[in-house]
């Protein structure tokens, strides 16, 4: 979702636009090899049967067939459930009609003042894709049949697989080495650059093996075959001067104006980072729109804005806005002027209208591609969502917004950029990561059909908190997204009680199968079992108040001080949160920052200059969204962080203060 800056220029208004997420295919992206938490049965290697027997039928390689399917789903079957796009079961075949049919939220229409462009780059130039009704022409099996039934389902895609290789004029017997222009085109994309990505990437899944247990308990393996070298045709489309992407995405150039309207101007600002200011921040949208509306959006000047924009269906990437420039996406200021905004096409409320797999691994590439630039830490307070995003003061804390959700998988994308979230500490020390098993973890949620209606049940990123160690205790309550006292709930968008998979908070206290930690100046409890825990050992920093200070502000911005600011300029106001940060509690801390503001409400020509202090701050993980807090006011504890993947024996995780 994406917001205008608070200004006076824009009518005091913070614009709101959600986004989806969706991910694209990359073949330099690593197949993580992951092993599901359920337990076993006697039916449970069903699917792996049934790869082979459609793979046989089809004369298709089984590692092929069981390749493909993995980009589609990760072998997922989402029994029923359409993803964003309308795509079905394990091979993700589409159909169409599944977005109305799922409820797609309609998406802005404003075509923009005079003169703006209305034109959607990178149509969706589709060659004949895996859709339901051609496989079932092929396999005589009704359609309905074809999305519910998982051996329906993978014997379709292995008969597309067998019809696409014949049509190339290629043998069905040939070996794996042979299929991979059968390959690049099964997902039925026009964009040359993202079928051959999607290509490479099955390939690379295939050399490499995987293993997981899907969303059903089906447990799945891919063996290994490094040996696999596919006859791959050079593909090098042309692309946009302007356009910053890495070389293996195909990526569009669709500008976001500059220009004055109305009195004010928009819809964004000139900077020249990261000279003038440091880009620190990754921040991940989700839309709540179609992207084509989208589109329209951010040709609007009265509008939001973002910097890229990723479709659903093959992950294509479309730049707005140039890197160096600051879009208005996060709804705060300093938070943009750092920042790079990428919207996805998807739906918080709608989770078994799931992302695809293609989308998240296109954003990966794009993310990595941008850290690597940029210097940008791969780590949860720096790579985060719109619902991490601090609320610049107090009064904005209600108005901020809550995408991409619950139901965004923190972890797998985390294992798509390369630095894969896990323990770097003792299991009981001082620290701890959140880090529940997506496809098991399914906490209740409400408001998706609507208000107060139950969420459908689904994999998600997010533990709940409570006031005590007992799920039959009141949630712990956000005083200032709830200033009226009320209660926190179980809605979808209330983020009053929750975590998310990555964030590392410090451990208050342990009491059986629970934990707690400092969470918005309280204690807050969630269960972490042993035999099934839902946050591991971390390392670190964490801050505290300095001795001799009962309690510190907590602030949503980081504003140099007052003796900064140039004369004339008026002084924005540092107003601190409505939280607590007492003595004996601790938060963690991932980077230092000064001070800095942009006194950006005129339309100008040139970059405004960026107001910098000698004011030294601390990024903390306060709650559900991060904060800041004056270096001069804590103090620094160092926890040990472990060499491997676990801490050895023996360890005590006892912090260090300095």
């Amino acid at each position: 979702m994406m917001r205008r800056p608070a200004a006076p220029r824009v009518s005091g208004a913070l614009r709101r636009h959600r986004l989806l997420i969706c991910v694209t295919a990359s073949a330099a992206l690593v197949v993580p090899l992951l092993t599901g938490r359920l337990s076993g049965g006697p039916d449970d290697h069903r699917l792996q049967s049934e790869f082979t027997d459609a793979a046989d039928e089809f004369h298709v390689p089984r590692n092929v067939l069981m390749g493909v399917a993995y980009l589609q789903s990760r072998w997922d079957s989402h029994p029923g459930a359409p993803s964003v796009v309308g795509g079905y079961g394990p091979m993700h075949l589409t159909d169409p009609e599944a977005p109305r049919r799922a409820g797609t939220a309609p998406g802005t229409t404003a075509a923009g003042p005079p003169g703006t462009a209305a034109s959607t780059p990178a149509q969706d130039r589709s060659a004949p894709p895996a859709d339901l009704h051609r496989a079932a022409r092929l396999t005589g099996v009704p359609v309905e049949k074809l999305r519910t039934d998982t051996a329906a389902n993978v014997r379709a895609g292995a008969a597309l697989l067998a019809e696409t290789q014949r049509k190339l004029g290629k043998s069905l017997s040939a070996g794996t080495d042979d299929w991979w222009e059968a390959v690049a085109r099964f997902p039925g994309t026009g964009d040359k650059a993202s079928a051959a990505t999607y290509a490479d990437d099955v390939f690379a899944v295939i050399r490499k093996g995987a293993h997981r247990t899907t969303d059903t308990g089906q447990r799945v393996t891919l063996p290994a075959s490094p040996g696999v070298r596919p006859h791959r045709p050079v593909v090098k489309p042309p692309r946009p001067e302007e356009v910053e992407c890495p070389a293996e995405l195909d990526c569009s150039w669709l500008p976001a104006p500059y220009v004055q309207v109305d009195g004010s101007y928009g819809n964004h600002d000139l900077a020249d980072r990261p000279r003038d200011e440091k880009i620190e921040y990754i921040v991940i949208h989700d839309t709540e729109a179609n992207l084509p509306s989208m589109f329209q959006t951010v040709q609007n000047p009265t509008e939001a804005s973002w910097h890229y924009s990723i479709r659903s269906k093959d992950g294509h990437v479309t730049q707005h806005i140039r890197t160096k420039d600051m879009a208005w996406h996060s709804g705060n200021q300093l938070v943009n002027a750092r920042s790079i905004g990428i919207e996805h096409e998807g739906f918080l409320t709608q989770p078994n209208t799931w992302y695809t797999e293609q989308m998240y691994r296109s954003s990966a590439r794009l993310v990595r591609y941008l850290a690597k630039k940029y210097g940008i830490p791969l780590d949860r307070q720096h790579i985060f969502g719109h619902d991490n995003v601090p609320a610049p003061t107090g009064g904005s804390i209600p108005s901020m917004h809550d995408d991409p959700g619950p139901f965004w998988d923190w972890r797998h994308y985390f294992d798509l950029l390369g630095a894969p979230l896990r323990a770097t500490g003792p299991r009981h020390g001082a620290m701890v990561t959140i880090l529940p098993d997506f496809a098991t973890h399914k906490p209740s949620f409400t408001g998706c059909p609507g208000a107060h209606l139950p969420c459908a049940p689904h994999g998600s990123s997010a533990v709940r908190l409570y006031t005590e160690p007992s799920e039959s205790a009141p949630l712990i309550q956000d005083p200032g997204r709830h200033p009226d006292g009320a209660d926190s709930t179980e809605d979808v968008h209330d983020l009053g009680s929750r975590v998310s998979a990555g964030q590392t908070f410090a451990v208050a206290a342990r009491r059986g199968d629970w934990t707690a930690i400092w969470f918005q100046g309280r204690e807050a409890w969630f269960k972490n079992p042993e035999d099934h825990p839902t946050a591991v050992g971390a390392g670190g920093r964490m801050v505290t108040p300095r001795e001799g200070l009962d309690v510190i502000q907590v602030f949503g911005r980081a504003l140099p001080e007052s003796g900064a600011y140039p004369q004339g300029m008026k002084e924005p106001t540092q107003a601190p949160l409505p939280y607590e940060f007492l003595a004996g509690q601790r938060y963690v801390t991932r980077s230092s920052l000064d001070g800095s503001y942009v006194d950006r409400s005129n339309f100008v020509e040139t970059p405004s200059p960026v107001v910098k202090g000698s004011e030294e701050y601390y990024e903390i993980q306060f709650g559900h969204r991060l904060a800041y807090v004056r270096a001069s006011d804590v103090d620094v504890v160092d926890v040990p962080v472990a060499a491997g993947p676990e801490s050895e024996p023996g360890q005590d995780g006892q912090a260090r203060r300095r």
